[in-house]
């Protein structure tokens, strides 16, 4: 994965990710049109396919709703990196196939930077700066889900090949 960087504070609750004006539809493409809407009103007409939100602590606290890495994966983002993200948010994200990284030193990517996160080798690499970090290792079923493209996928996966 590489791309820019789109940078947001500590504490982004699932209200600022998909306003709860957008919940009376659970298709994909409709939520993403509204993603950050209310961080940012050009933000989708602003980031490209590929894109990186890089935050402070605590993304994605809030309600438990799947809308939320919905709209984020729907919208192009691939992957979020934050020094931590509220628990049902972390795993709401693997099982819809979006990855999350875990870095305590997110702060110092800078919006506008590019970054390339390498999952195998647990390293985020800051191109514009030139700097290697590394994270946590996402535990292999993890790993798994976001390869499938999320739970329901994986589960489908699983069922094909023990009909065979």
């Amino acid at each position: 994965m590489q791309g820019k960087v789109w940078k947001f504070g500590d504490n982004v609750d699932t209200d600022l990710i998909i306003a709860a004006r957008y919940l009376n539809t659970s298709e994909p493409s409709e939520l993403a049109k509204h993603v950050m809407e209310d961080a940012d009103p050009e933000f989708v007409n602003k980031m490209k396919a590929g894109d990186i939100i890089v935050a402070g602590e605590n993304f994605g606290c809030g309600s438990s709703r799947e809308h939320a890495p919905i709209a984020l994966k729907w919208a192009g983002i691939s992957a979020i990196i934050a020094p931590t993200f509220a628990r049902i948010f972390y795993r709401n994200a693997f099982n819809m196939g979006l990855p999350i990284f875990e870095l305590q030193e997110a702060f110092e990517i800078e919006e506008g930077d590019t970054v390339r996160i390498d999952m195998d080798a647990g390293e985020v690499i800051n191109v514009s700066q030139a700097k290697t970090y590394k994270f946590a290792p996402i535990p292999e079923f993890m790993q798994e889900l976001v390869d499938a493209g999320g739970l329901i996928a994986f589960a489908k996966k699983e069922i094909a090949q023990k009909a065979k």
